[in-house]
């Protein structure tokens, strides 16, 4: 956490130990910077006390490695690394973009994108511990958290794998929330334009996942954004099935052998993701000649921080497509409100969720907000939660 009056005009005196006494969420290096800086942080200090509220709630994380996760990295007595190596995961398959020393999708080895090689689509963890074949009943009606995930897919709660599953889950959440989930059950295939992918492009075999959330569905998505490489603009990935798990005689393997499912080009795809290197704004025109969307999904989109999104957002309005972005926090989702309702003149159709699991029990109208708690992230204390990218906050924009 940096002083919150950082280049006020007087440099700091040493690192920032003095909270604010009201909301708790910022912190100063001095008494004169915090008085400085009072001018600017009255109009937000009321607001980042409500936030700040709910902090403690973080801690209903259902897993049993959440706090060594979350506020053991937080307070830096844990690393990524460590947490990765301590299950024999770090830098393999779909996790070696999971920390600062691995893979990035701007300097990435190009060997990471080849789908054909199976181990840039590996889970690297135990049958036992990873969903790498179908599930073994059919899904309920909703799932209204990790735990229930967990549950319906047999998975033991020391698994990690809710770090790579949130990209999935998310498009699962997103479709609750829009009102498309009987949608689903209607029609055979379902379009979904994901914007501003980053390092979901070394993790897209993750998205087999959506084979078991949307049985029966052909499911397909574009992924749209400035950082898909030059050289896989237009690239068309097929998943039959799910990442594989470790194991060489599991079951996974043989049902890939005799189906072609996994990443290939058999006769059927379940779920289709095509790579699309641009702005939506600038892209939107040719790639909905074939595939006209039923949802636009911006996962952690920044939208306050990226002026890029403005002519996006204008775009959507124009469509009439319902779109959900999410962000890290809720003070970033409150700031993106006021850019939408910069853009569009109208605030948000649905409020902010803010949420420490990934499914809504309800569907919170702004007439009839949702009964149920769902914690809050810190404006300025949440880099713990985003480093395992366990939970994102909603805006319904159209």
């Amino acid at each position: 956490m940096e002083c919150a009056g950082k280049g006020s005009g007087t440099r700091c005196l040493g690192p920032p130990r003095k909270r604010c006494g009201r909301c708790g969420a910022v912190a100063y290096c001095s008494a004169s910077h915090q008085i400085s800086h009072w001018k600017e942080h009255k109009e937000e200090c009321g607001r980042l006390e409500q936030q700040m509220k709910h902090l403690d709630l973080l801690n209903d994380f259902p897993f049993t490695f959440s706090q060594e996760a979350t506020i053991q990295i937080s307070e830096k007595k844990e690393s990524r690394c460590s947490f990765l190596s301590k299950r024999d995961i770090h830098q393999v398959g779909m996790w070696s973009c999971e920390c600062c020393c691995g893979a990035s999708v701007t300097s990435f080895d190009s060997s990471l994108f080849d789908h054909s090689r199976s181990e840039s689509h590996t889970w690297y963890l135990s049958n036992i511990m990873c969903p790498c074949r179908g599930p073994s009943s059919p899904i309920a009606k909703s799932l209204c958290s990790w735990k229930d995930y967990y549950e319906w897919r047999c998975i033991p709660l020391d698994s990690p794998v809710a770090l790579l599953l949130h990209w999935p889950l998310t498009v699962y959440h997103a479709i609750q929330i829009a009102g498309l989930g009987s949608l689903t059950s209607e029609i055979s295939k379902l379009c979904i334009h994901y914007l501003g992918p980053e390092k979901e492009l070394l993790q897209l075999a993750v998205f087999g996942e959506l084979c078991a959330l949307f049985p029966g569905v052909l499911v397909q998505i574009e992924l749209i954004g400035p950082t898909v490489p030059h050289h896989r603009n237009g690239d068309k990935i097929d998943l039959y099935s799910y990442a594989h798990c470790i194991e060489k005689d599991c079951n996974c393997k043989y049902e890939n052998e005799n189906t072609s499912c996994g990443i290939g080009t058999p006769t059927s795809s379940r779920v289709t993701l095509q790579l699309h290197r641009g702005y939506y704004h600038d892209c939107f025109r040719y790639i909905s000649k074939d595939s006209f969307p039923h949802l636009v999904i911006a996962p952690n989109a920044g939208i306050a921080a990226y002026s890029s999104w403005l002519p996006t957002i204008e775009l959507i309005k124009e469509i009439n497509v319902p779109a959900l972005f999410s962000d890290y926090c809720e003070e970033a989702c409150h700031l993106a409100a006021c850019c939408i309702n910069t853009v569009t003149s109208q605030p948000p159709r649905l409020p902010v969720i803010s949420h420490c699991c990934f499914f809504s029990p309800t569907l919170p109208l702004p007439t009839s907000p949702s009964p149920y708690p769902f914690p809050l992230a810190s404006p300025y204390s949440f880099e713990h939660i985003v480093e395992l990218y366990l939970f994102n906050l909603i805006i319904f924009v159209l």
